[in-house]
């Protein structure tokens, strides 16, 4: 059975599935898959927020595995469309790349090659429904996952750490310093030998590099301020622990360090012939480690990702399907 790729995909669009919110779109998709003839497991991660997992009758246990993530960020931004470009939250990130992989897997039905698919919940938080999904039993070889790269694959992805500092201080009446302890004062200077700090960098890759996300503290303008908080994300090009002892004597005493979440760098699996690129941003894989050999690689543009105006191109959907075949042809013979 042909699958409208423009259509699933604003279909997808208009299924409002913000983080811990993807039960509605979990549930039109195993609908939809089991009309197609998949045989579907949902597993449930958290409430109604369940990944699903679709295999052909013909191959219960497939080798390759076509994955992405149904969540997206918020806000909700219904679909549209021109000649070119269908818009709307998660367009390309990720539910374009959900129709691509559910097209591609039918072609390759067609061609006698049955691929599995793995819908995830979860992946823009804090990958739940990955980690769920990796304790489940599977023959998986090759897990071929969807994020856009323009239909270039991947040589590595970068990792990700989270970095919270929060700094105290004393109260005093802003018109006599002397007599408080400002947090904010060393939640800057902490912030600033940060900054300075030489980071990581490989020729192939690229630079880790830092983003100080949000800062906040302080009471009002006439008080000393008693605490100030930032939170920090650093983009990995390999192990952490060389940087969480050079962050941690950067800070010092000025503030307290928490490490409260790290995804690792992966570098992966390519093939001759095709573009590649190295995606700055995370994924899933990490998470799935028990899902075979991964591949990164998938219709849509990583830097509309998040945005208002968020869109990918039918075009770029249709070559991905083709991609996404291509690739799984070259698996099986593996």
């Amino acid at each position: 059975m042909s699958v409208d790729i423009v259509a699933l995909t604003r279909q997808l669009v208009d299924i409002e599935s913000i983080t811990g919110n993807e039960g509605s779109v979990g549930h039109f998709l195993e609908q939809r898959l089991r009309t197609l003839g998949y045989n579907v497991r949902r597993t449930v991660a958290e409430g109604e927020r369940a990944n699903v997992y679709a295999t052909a009758p013909q191959q219960p246990s497939p080798a390759i595995v076509f994955s992405t993530h149904m969540d997206t960020v918020p806000p909700f931004i219904r679909s549209s469309e021109d000649d070119q470009r269908i818009y709307g939250r998660g367009s390309c990130d990720a539910k374009g790349i959900i129709a691509a992989q559910i097209a591609a897997a039918e072609q390759l039905r067609l061609e006698g090659i049955y691929v599995g698919l793995l819908f995830l919940v979860g992946e823009e938080r804090d990958s739940l429904g990955a980690k769920v999904a990796n304790q489940q039993a599977n023959d998986c070889k090759f897990l071929i996952n969807g994020e856009p790269t323009d239909n270039k694959i991947a040589i590595a992805s970068k990792g990700a750490l989270r970095v919270e500092l929060t700094a105290t201080g004393r109260m005093a009446h802003s018109a006599y310093p002397e007599l408080g302890e400002s947090a904010i004062d060393k939640l800057v200077e902490a912030l600033h030998r940060l900054r300075a700090m030489k980071l990581p960098s490989d020729p192939e890759v690229g630079p880790c590099t830092l983003n100080i996300g949000t800062i906040e503290g302080g009471r009002a303008p006439n008080v000393i301020s008693d605490k100030a908080h930032a939170l920090l994300l650093y983009r990995l090009i390999g192990p952490s622990n060389t940087l969480r002892r050079e962050i941690a004597q950067a800070v010092g005493n000025l503030a307290k360090v928490e490490f409260t979440l790290e995804i690792p760098f992966v570098r992966l699996r390519t093939f001759e012939n095709l573009p590649t690129l190295v995606a700055a941003f995370t994924t899933d894989i990490p998470a799935l480690s028990n899902w075979g050999q991964p591949l990164l690689v998938g219709p849509g543009s990583i830097h509309v990702a998040h945005t208002e105006g968020e869109y990918v191109e039918k075009k770029h959907l249709h070559d991905g399907v083709e991609l996404y075949c291509q690739a799984a042809r070259h698996l099986t013979l593996q």
